[in-house]
């Protein structure tokens, strides 16, 4: 059977240059952060530490990359190798996700320069979950780029490395199964030790539970994602079958992740806060709605094959997922009276920035390395 194969032809067309255009006004944005200080380019204050940069950049960006460890369960764990033909789509989608959480970290650190501190015993803080989430992406990052190296030298045709680095290669995707389910779910840890100044609606012992199942789902729901645009976008056969049975875990997840708040909002007698007209409460309802879309939508065996199902049931996941993420850390998150924050447009822009740079890596990637599976033997959609 034919292996993957770069994708090839022009890498710079409008879209492209767009993107390094975006990328660029990133970066002069940047320049303007790392000598002026956070305060000439963001609206971050001592009521409220971190903003667009960690709660998007971080915590949504990781979260979008959770398909690399998924589908790596599926397919090396539970031995299901009809999954094999997109788990390096997965993990280049995964290793560009964690990258930009990587270094979104660094630009947000007030005294960048001691970010090296992390990996220094002495200033080790063992008790902070901020501590285990930095060493566990940090961690999870680097072991991402040893899973792609087969790719590289595949692709450099020295394939006496590649035999001899997979003979090991099952250690590390051992521990880059591992890792994420602790960073992810550490991630909602954080806002309960927060704790009244994240709102009821979303302060809640589930924390780490409800971020982890629904990061799994963001994870799958961004693999689909990208697999439906590559088909429309390079004229390639349509995955339907396998991104069918990735949506069918995701309405699951979806599910699970809807009665769990639900419950828990009913046992912390939270309910009628939903019914308020107030923020958190708005966003609550928003993302409901887009969780329950796939749910609604993925109902029968036929529609997990439609194309347009799985397209927007992933993109509404994914979305939601986005929302949960950017409610839970910004719009529910109040230190009090006098405190205020909204987005500069200097952080805007160096999101997008990053954005940018990680769909231009994707596409540079696919088109000069095999990640991409093979077109024949897929079925057109």
């Amino acid at each position: 059977m034919t292996g993957p194969a770069p994708v090839g032809g022009r890498i710079w067309n409008r879209f492209t240059i767009a993107l390094a255009a975006l990328i660029g006004l990133a970066i002069v944005v940047l320049g303007a952060r790392f000598y002026y200080g956070l305060g000439a380019v963001t609206n971050l204050n001592d009521g409220y530490p971190w903003g667009l940069w960690i709660a998007f950049d971080v915590v949504v960006g990781s979260a979008l990359g959770a398909g690399g460890f998924t589908v790596a369960f599926m397919t090396y764990i539970l031995n299901r190798g009809e999954y094999h033909r997109i788990i390096r789509p997965a993990l280049v989608a995964a290793l560009f996700g964690y990258v930009q959480a990587t270094l979104a970290v660094i630009i947000d650190v007030g005294r960048y320069w001691d970010v090296w501190h992390v990996i220094v015993p002495r200033y080790a803080q063992v008790n902070s979950v901020l501590f285990e989430v930095a060493v566990c992406i940090m961690s999870y990052t680097i072991v991402l780029f040893i899973e792609f190296t087969p790719v590289v030298l595949e692709k450099l045709g020295w394939t006496g490395a590649k035999r001899r680095l997979e003979k090991v290669l099952f250690f590390f995707i051992a521990i880059g199964v591992v890792l994420p389910t602790m960073h992810q779910s550490s991630l909602g840890t954080v806002l309960v030790v927060f704790g009244p100044q994240v709102d009821p609606i979303y302060q809640t012992n589930l924390l780490p539970i409800l971020f982890l199942v629904s990061c799994i789902g963001m994870g799958l729901a961004t693999v689909v994602v990208e697999g439906t645009v590559s088909a429309l976008a390079l004229a390639r056969p349509f995955e339907r079958e396998l991104l069918g049975k990735l949506m069918r875990i995701g309405q699951i997840l979806a599910a699970t992740f809807l009665v769990a708040r639900f419950v828990d909002l009913g046992i912390r007698g939270a309910l009628p806060l939903l019914f308020t007209a107030r923020a958190p409460a708005v966003m609550f309802w928003i993302e409901t709605a887009l969780f329950l879309t796939p749910v609604l939508l993925l109902g029968t065996a036929a529609s997990r094959r439609d194309p347009q199902r799985l397209f927007v049931s992933a993109l509404t996941m994914a979305l939601g997922g986005i929302v949960y993420r950017l409610s839970a850390y910004l719009v529910a998150y109040d230190t009090g009276t006098g405190w205020t924050y909204f987005p500069s447009m200097g952080e805007i822009v160096v999101t997008i920035g990053l954005v940018a740079a990680e769909i231009l890596a994707f596409i540079v990637v696919i088109k000069l390395l095999p990640v991409l599976p093979p077109a024949r033997g897929a079925e057109h959609g």
